[in-house]
Order: C-alpha cells, then structure tokens, then sequence
C-alpha cells in the first residue's frame, strides 16, 4: 500500500504558560509518548513558539521506536531556533511506524528558554516527563531526576506519512476538552475497530469564544478563538471537527466588585455568543471540514451559576440542536445531566467541582460521538 499522505496523529494547542518567575528552564529534557493509531513510513514533528514572546532554541530532538533513538533534523541541522509567535516544522524521519505502538519524542533545551508556550491537558494517553540533563538518548530515566507531567510544551504536531484511506478528527474546545475525553475516543477507535482514524485534541483551559484576558492573573486562561482557531484547526489530514465551548464566556464575568479583572461588560449576549460560534463554523467549512457541535454541559451548583446564566446556556445549547449551519449536534447535556434536576449533572458524572466531569462523565463524552463520525 502507497503511504503518500501526511496525516497528524497527535496534537495540542498552544497556549500562555501561567505567569511565574521559574518560567524559564536551562539543561532540561522534556519527553512524551505519542500513539501511532495507524502504520506509516516517516515521521515529522511541529515545535510551536505561538505565545512566547522571545525566540526559544531546541538544541537536539530524538524519536526512540522500536529499541533504538532516531536523531531528528531541521533544514539537516540537530538544534532549531523558532522564533516568537511562528512554528518550525522538522524534515521527514523515515521510520516504518506499526499501528497501535508508541514512540517517545524527547527533546532538550541546553540554555535558559522562556517556558511560555505550553498548554495543559490529561487523560489515559496525555502524561510526559522532564528530568535534568540532556536524556534525549537515555532508555531509562530515573525518577530521581526527572518528574512526570500535564503540560505539553512547544510540541503541537505529530504526523505521520500513511495511506490516503487514513484521516484525523479535530476536537476543539476548553478545558473540558483538555480533559479526558479526547482520549477516550482515540482509545474507543482503536478497540471498536476505527483504525483509519486519529483523533486530535486543540483545547486550552479557561479560554473563551469572544474575549481573552491581558493582565497577568489570568494570562494563562488562554487565547479567544480569532487568536486560536485559524492557527489550532488546520490539521494535517484532518477532515472534521468537534467544537465544545462557549461554557466560559457565560461563567466568567462576576462583575468589578467582585474581581477588577471580571467586568460584567464582558458577558456576551447569546446572539453574539452565537454569533462567534458561527464565525468557527464558516472557518471550518472553508478548510473544507465536517463541522460537528456538543453542547454546553450542565453547570447547576458551580460558584457563578445564576439563572441568567442557565437561560443562555439554553438558549445556546438550543442554536445548536437546531441550526442547519452544522452536520450534527453531539448532545453532551443531555448525556450527563441528571433526569430530576436537568441544570446538574447526574452525581455519577460530576467531578465535584459542578463544571468538570468525573472520570465516568468523560468516558460518557466519548460514547456519545455517533459512530458515523469515526469511520
């Protein structure tokens, strides 16, 4: 079979790192796991600076598959500079990848390198590490130096050259879909069957549709979408996406009083949180994807809900289950909302927190993609 297509088969956003004084990092080596949901024969990485704000140098990157590292080259050099706001894309490492391994990409930075383009995310296939020293080509690193971790720096791209049967689904949103469920669906593709499919997650916590937060408190809250959309979705092969936001321009304002940082005047209206949902969708159609909305999970018993809040919730939830605009609504309220008091979660699927869903709640998520979707 031809392998001639690129075809991302993992990826992150890139969003603004919290802002503290240890943000800077000197002779460090981060590496991640990445899952190879099909086979192909070549390899290459994206390094993503899109928030820093000063250029950052990545001295020597290395894939370990298969019992041994593999030196990975930009332009045929080892080390890379990306300067502030672009991205550097790697030369193909050819490499025969088997469907369902995992290869680790490691990648050091020898002198002191602003931190500031990262994003969180978890799940059962989102965990790295970082350890001391350059480890870029150590098997075993010893926990003595080296810390696991959630937050995915500079690494935004991983394809793979497959066949042209094989494709990706972006999945877009905040922090819910920082979380967990992401990695559910890529896990229930590769047990149901859905081998031609990647499943890629571009969300970053805290972020909203329409505004986006300038002082250094909520710095990391991340980008609004005309600062992340164009730059997160298009992906290599991808032909759909999955957009579930929106919760956070509802929840966010609290008013001057309350928070200087959190002015009622940033509280949208539901056409014009619509409105900016619409602006996703033309976007995405212009690349030439599927366009598939959840909505807006329940949210009775978080420390700003207030009926106000709920009736937009409804009103927003309600575009999406019946505009024509989208190829389906994926109904995640209500999935996980309880039958007895809509506005909350069923207990089983509420992490405690009101907003979040338990581990159970995010398994939820990913059976309620139709199947259609994935194949």
């Amino acid at each position: 079979m031809e392998h001639n297509k690129w075809v991302s088969v993992w990826g992150n956003a890139v969003s603004v790192a919290e802002n503290r004084p240890e943000r800077y990092a000197k002779d460090i080596t981060i590496r991640y796991p990445i899952h190879i949901p099909f086979s192909g024969e070549a390899i290459r990485l994206t390094f993503d600076n899109y928030c820093g704000t000063e250029p950052i140098t990545i001295d020597k990157v290395t894939v370990f598959y298969g019992g041994r590292f593999y030196p990975v080259l930009f332009e045929s050099d080892r080390a890379v500079t990306v300067p502030a706001g672009e991205d550097r894309v790697s030369d193909p490492l050819a490499v025969k990848l088997n469907e369902g391994e995992v290869i680790q990409v490691s990648f050091y930075l020898k002198d002191f390198t602003q931190m500031r383009s990262v994003v969180f995310t978890c799940g059962p296939l989102s965990e790295g590490l970082y350890a001391n020293g350059d480890m870029t080509e150590a098997r075993d690193i010893s926990i003595d130096t080296s810390r696991t971790t959630h937050l995915f720096y500079f690494l935004s791209n991983v394809s793979v050259l497959t066949a042209p049967e094989n494709r990706t689904i972006v999945c877009y949103g905040d922090s819910i879909t920082a979380q967990d469920w992401p990695d559910h669906l890529a896990l229930r593709c590769f047990e149901e069957g859905y081998h031609d499919t990647a499943i890629i997650r571009r969300a970053t916590s805290g972020s909203r549709i329409l505004r986006e937060y300038h002082c250094l408190t909520y710095e990391s809250y991340g980008l609004k979408g005309s600062n992340r959309f164009h730059h997160e979705v298009p992906t290599d092969g991808a032909d759909t996406v999955i957009i579930q936001q929106g919760i956070n321009d509802i929840i966010h304002p609290v008013g001057e009083k309350v928070n200087v940082f959190r002015p009622m005047s940033d509280l949208p209206t539901v056409e014009e949180l619509i409105e900016g949902l619409k602006t996703y969708i033309a976007q995405a159609r212009s690349y030439g994807y599927k366009v598939y909305v959840g909505t807006l999970l329940p949210m009775g018993g978080w420390r700003t809900d207030a009926p106000f809040r709920q009736e937009m919730r409804h009103a927003y939830n309600e575009f999406i289950r019946t505009t024509d605009l989208i190829d389906g609504c994926i109904d995640f309220d209500e999935a996980l909302r309880d039958p007895a008091a809509p506005d909350r979660f069923l207990p089983i699927y509420d992490s405690g927190d009101h907003l979040h869903p338990s581990a159970a709640g995010y398994q939820r998520m990913a059976m309620e993609i139709p199947a259609d979707i994935l194949k």
